[in-house]
């Protein structure tokens, strides 16, 4: 659990930093720019079992042009039309798309006290986007459920791979997980002129982009999807929200971005109420042992 909150902190910065430093990149270019530095930073921990194909190095590739590579290409294409703090609160879904997902592949009912907690969640984040701006900025809200989509999914998969009956460590065949990012956002990528987006940043946008690819991507995609191995699929997804109220504070607090309190203080203690509500439900399950 503690990686997951250290991860939480770590992405809070990440969405402020995107909209402010690379909004004339191509979406899809940053997406594999991020992939591509962080995937050498796990080739040494590659271990020789996950260097040839089989079925569970194919596994991972899968999970991780899902996960990382379509989601990616997915979110950084809603900063076109949203601020950095709305994507982060547009996240908020997120725990609805991983419990079903958890429901899907594991066979199992969500219980209703959590698609309570998820539907005030998602009011709490429309709360904050005010009638008039809501029709021109519906392209960026659905790419960020796209993105939260891929993203539930492919925590959920890679729980399920790492929890199964073959012995595996976290950072065994984790490189696997970028090369199937990178493989999936590059095609994508090739559309936007990559080399010349890359060639016009500035030297301060390249270390902001080698933070973003080792550290946020890199370092803190593995240690979440090592956290969430280790919790049950509701904290998991309780967590998935904590990083909103971080990431608006800094984007606001950092980035300068505006945002009006008399919508975003309420929409925020709605969620935040959500999240409570998750957290304390099932830590009355697990005391009954019911959960």
């Amino acid at each position: 659990m503690l990686w997951l909150l250290l991860v939480s902190l770590l992405w809070g910065l990440s969405f402020g930093l995107v909209k402010a430093e690379f909004a004339g990149l191509g979406p899809a270019t940053l997406a594999a720019a991020r992939l591509v530095i962080a995937l050498p930073c796990f080739l040494p921990f590659l271990q020789p079992a996950f260097r040839r194909a089989s079925r569970a190095s194919l596994r991972l590739v899968a999970i991780g042009a899902v996960q990382y590579g379509l989601m990616y290409v997915a979110l950084f294409h809603s900063f076109r039309w949203l601020e950095g703090h709305e994507v982060a609160l547009l996240t908020v879904f997120t725990p609805v798309y991983v419990i079903g997902a958890h429901a899907l592949l594991a066979g199992r009912r969500p219980p209703g006290w959590f698609w309570l907690a998820a539907v005030l969640a998602v009011a709490g984040a429309l709360w904050i986007f005010q009638p008039d701006t809501l029709p021109r900025k519906w392209p960026g809200i659905l790419f960020t459920q796209l993105a939260n989509i891929c993203f539930a999914g492919g925590q959920i998969a890679w729980r399920q791979l790492r929890l199964g009956p073959h012995a595996m460590r976290d950072r065994d065949g984790y490189a696997l997980l970028y090369l199937g990012g990178v493989l999936a956002a590059l095609p994508f990528a090739l559309f936007e002129q990559p080399l010349q987006g890359l060639a016009a940043l500035s030297t301060g946008q390249w270390g902001a982009l080698l933070y973003l690819g080792a550290v946020a991507s890199g370092l803190g995609f593995f240690l979440w999807n090592a956290g969430a191995a280790r919790v049950n699929p509701a904290t998991l997804a309780v967590f998935n929200n904590l990083k909103i109220p971080v990431a608006i504070l800094l984007a606001i607090a950092v980035f300068g971005e505006q945002a009006d309190p008399a919508s975003l203080i309420p929409g925020l203690l709605v969620l935040l109420g959500a999240l409570a509500l998750a957290e304390a439900r099932w830590r009355r399950g697990e005391r009954r042992g019911g959960g």
